[in-house]
């Protein structure tokens, strides 16, 4: 009983064109949306990255079902928790309570820009940490008040309240993110299909909560054209976010990709049209225990055909291979 969602991918498409291709996702049937929120592209052949808040307002108004959520924010560099935790709480008013807030610890490609450093991983777990609490203690009402290791916060109070506040959820990508989320988090964010990280979510305390994964796909009927692109826009991938949290520009993911092949990502991205190979790759997340896939289609421009695709052809497979009517 896997979900399958679509990913507003801020990275490869201007604003207008995101809200549109989202629109679209939600008339073939995607059971959820995600959106990423970043202030550079991972390469520069992705070549955009809108305001991923201003983007999100535009969808929910534009949209009536489908489900959106952040995939990930990072709520203690650019953004302070409680400007965080505002814009959470007016986002789910303006959806009509489909919004959830998807938080990680960041990525240096984006918070570099308000010049604060970049810290050791055990600090960003930290602010991360403290930067929760703030948010979850905004969302209960009432003025807060707050004087911790990262961040203060001054007779702050969010005027404009959903009366269920929007859920939180935490990207892990090893044990220590795995504590914090299952002590923080109504719900785990990864995008590898390890099981290891769910059950370290499960014996800190996530035993129950939904887990939302995500996967790269590139499809296009020539699968060259497929390998070829996502090879041009999404090698970064592979790297790890050991790797990937750490770099500071699309010109650095330049030269760290310089020798991957197109072979390689074609061993970890599902390319083509054939839709047994997408299931292949979705498979791995059902059988780990994830109870929601978002799939990231790869090149804005591909995202109609894409679409008209999934209705056509990807989602039923999906559907079939997983049990859901």
């Amino acid at each position: 009983m896997v979900q399958i969602g679509y990913t507003m991918m801020t990275e490869q498409a201007g604003p207008r064109e995101l809200v549109g291709h989202l629109v679209r996702a939600e008339e073939v049937g995607f059971d959820f949306s995600v959106t990423s929120d970043h202030y550079f592209p991972w390469l520069r052949s992705q070549g955009h990255a809108p305001y991923a808040w201003s983007v999100l307002g535009a969808a929910a108004q534009a949209t009536s079902r489908i489900p959106l959520m952040t995939y990930v924010t990072c709520p203690t560099f650019r953004y302070h928790p409680a400007v965080v935790a505002q814009k959470a709480a007016t986002l789910q008013l303006l959806s009509e309570g489909r919004f959830r807030l998807g938080l990680g610890s960041g990525e240096n490609l984006n918070e570099h820009v308000v010049g604060g450093g970049w810290p050791s991983v055990d600090v960003r777990h930290e602010m991360l940490r403290e930067a929760v609490e703030i948010i979850r203690a905004l969302f209960e009402g009432g003025h807060v008040n707050h004087r911790g290791a990262h961040f203060d916060v001054e007779s702050a109070r969010l005027w404009d309240l959903p009366d269920s506040a929007p859920p939180i959820g935490i990207a892990v990508s090893g044990e220590r993110s795995c504590a914090l989320a299952g002590e923080h988090a109504d719900l785990v964010i990864a995008t590898e299909p390890k099981p290891g990280l769910l059950e370290a979510f499960d014996r800190h305390g996530g035993t129950g909560k939904p887990r939302v994964g995500q996967l790269p796909v590139s499809y296009d009927p020539d699968r060259d054209t497929a390998i070829k692109r996502a090879h041009a826009q999404f090698r970064w991938f592979g790297s790890g976010w050991k790797v990937n949290a750490e770099l500071p520009h699309p010109d650095s993911f330049e030269a760290a990709t310089q020798f991957v092949t197109p072979d390689d990502v074609a061993e970890s991205i599902p390319c083509g049209d054939d839709p047994d190979a997408f299931v292949a790759a979705v498979r791995p997340y059902a059988e780990a225990g994830f109870t929601e896939v978002a799939l990231v289609q790869i090149g804005g421009e591909t995202q109609p055909a894409f679409l008209d695709w999934s209705e056509k052809t990807l989602l039923p497979a999906l559907r079939e291979a997983l049990g859901r009517s």
